[in-house]
C-alpha cells in the first residue's frame, strides 16, 4: 500500500495536462501525485494508429501546455510524432510515468463494492487504486484513460457466421493487407471515410452506415469546436453516454472527399440487415459478397475499471459537473464526453488538477 494525494491514470494529452497542472500547484511527481499508463512507452493511444496517418490526415494535435509541439513533418505518421512529443514533455517536467502499469479496479477503503460513506465534515474516505503493480491510497483520482482499450463491436445476425475476416478500426495495420479482398467498412466517421479512399485503391470496397453521412462545407474552427463542446456537455451533465463525434461534427467535405464521392467509393448503403457466411445482406435483399467485413465502428469510455464506485445513472452514462464526477467528487473524469478532444482534453487537465486539488483533506482552495 503506497499513500499519494492525487493518483493520475493515463499519460495522453488529458493526463499530462493534468500532471503538468498538478506539478504548477504545488505537487510532486511520484510524492504528491503519480501518473499510471498502462502503455509500454509514451503516446497515448497515438502510438497505436496505423502507420498510415500521417500527421495532415489526422485530427488536430493540439500543444500540450507549457511545451509546443513546434512544426513537425506533415508526411510523417501521427504515431510516430505524438509519442516523440509525449515522451520529450515527459522527460521535460520530470513527471515519471509509471509504466506499464494496468489499473484493475478502483474502490472505497474499507469497502469493495460502492462508494463510502461521508464523514462528518462531508467528505468521503480515501480511494484505493489496485494495480497489477500494487495499490495506492488517494484522496481523488483523475481518469484520463480514453476510449482505445474498447473498441465497439456492433452486434448483427450471422456475424458468428461470417467465413471472411472481420477486424475493427484498432487492429488496422495498412491497406497492402487487404490488397484484392472485398471489403465492407462499416461506420460513418473520419477513420471509415479515410480508410476507404485507401482500401479503394488496392481492392473493392462497400460502405454501409446507419446514418446518411453528412459532409458539412463549414469551417471546423473554434467556433464549431465549442459548439461541439456544449452540446456534448449537455449530454454528460444530464448523465447520458457521450455522443459521437461524428454525431456532433459531421465530416468535413474536403477536396479529397469530395473527389471519393464522385468516384462512388464514399457513397454509403444504408446498414445490412444480417451477416451472411459469404458477405452481408441488406433489407431490400440483396447480397454483396464479402472476403473482409471492417468495422469502423469507434470505441467507448474505457472505464471497467470504475465500475465498483457505482457512478453510471440510469440513462447509461455518468453525470458530469465540469470534470468532476456527480456521484463521487473524488474523481475526475478527463478525456470524457466534451473534454475527449485534444483541445478540451487540455482544458480539461486544468479544470481537474483544481478540483482534485480541492478534495484533499488539508487543502485550501485552488488558486
Amino acid at each position: 500500500m503506497r499513500d499519494v494525494d492525487v493518483v493520475v491514470v493515463g499519460a495522453g494529452q488529458a493526463g499530462l495536462s493534468t500532471a503538468y497542472h498538478l506539478q504548477r500547484r504545488g505537487l510532486e511527481p511520484g510524492t504528491g501525485f503519480v501518473l499510471l499508463d498502462a502503455n509500454a512507452g509514451p503516446g497515448g493511444a497515438w502510438r497505436h494508429r496505423w502507420p498510415s496517418l500521417t500527421l495532415d490526415r489526422a485530427h488536430r494535435v493540439h500543444d500540450l501546455p507549457g511545451l509546443p509541439l513546434g512544426e513537425p513533418d506533415p508526411d510523417e505518421p501521427a504515431s510516430a510524432v505524438v509519442s516523440r512529443y509525449y515522451d520529450q514533455y515527459e522527460q521535460h517536467f520530470g513527471l515519471a510515468v509509471h509504466r506499464p502499469v494496468r489499473v484493475r479496479t478502483v474502490t472505497s477503503e474499507g469497502k469493495t463494492d460502492g462508494a463510502a460513506q461521508t464523514d462528518a465534515s462531508g467528505r468521503h474516505g480515501p480511494l484505493l487504486v489496485h494495480t497489477d503493480d500494487g495499490t495506492w491510497r488517494t484522496g481523488a483520482l483523475v481518469n484520463a484513460t480514453g476510449t482505445w482499450d474498447k473498441p465497439h463491436w456492433p452486434y448483427y445476425p450471422g456475424r458468428e457466421r461470417f467465413r471472411g475476416r472481420q477486424l475493427h478500426t484498432h487492429d488496422f495495420v495498412t491497406a497492402e493487407q487487404l490488397r484484392d479482398r472485398r471489403v465492407v467498412v462499416v461506420g460513418g466517421g473520419t477513420s471509415a471515410v479515410q480508410l476507404l479512399l485507401q482500401i479503394a485503391e488496392v481492392g473493392t470496397t462497400t460502405w454501409v452506415t446507419r446514418r446518411p453521412p453528412e459532409f458539412a462545407r463549414r469551417a471546423f474552427d473554434a467556433e464549431w469546436g465549442r459548439d461541439v463542446e456544449r452540446r456534448v456537455d449537455e449530454r454528460v451533465r444530464a448523465g447520458l453516454n457521450p455522443l459521437s463525434v461524428v454525431s456532433a461534427t459531421g465530416l468535413p467535405l474536403t477536396e479529397e472527399y469530395a473527389r471519393g464521392i464522385a468516384s462512388g467509393v464514399l457513397v454509403a448503403r444504408q446498414m445490412f440487415t444480417e451477416i451472411t457466411p459469404d458477405g452481408v445482406r441488406f433489407a431490400d435483399g440483396t447480397e454483396v459478397r464479402a472476403d473482409v467485413i471492417l468495422w469502423a465502428t469507434g470505441f467507448r469510455a474505457s472505464l471497467d475499471h470504475l465500475a465498483p464506485l457505482h457512478l453510471r445513472e440510469p440513462g447509461g452514462g455518468i453525470r458530469m459537473d465540469g470534470t468532476t464526477v456527480v456521484k463521487d467528487p473524488r474523481v475526475q473524469l478527463v478525456g470524457y464526453g466534451p473534454s475527449a478532444s485534444t483541445l478540451g482534453a487540455n482544458r480539461a487537465g486544468r479544470v481537474a488538477a483544481r478540483a482534485a486539488l480541492d478534495r484533499l483533506p488539508d487543502a485550501a482552495p485552488a488558486a
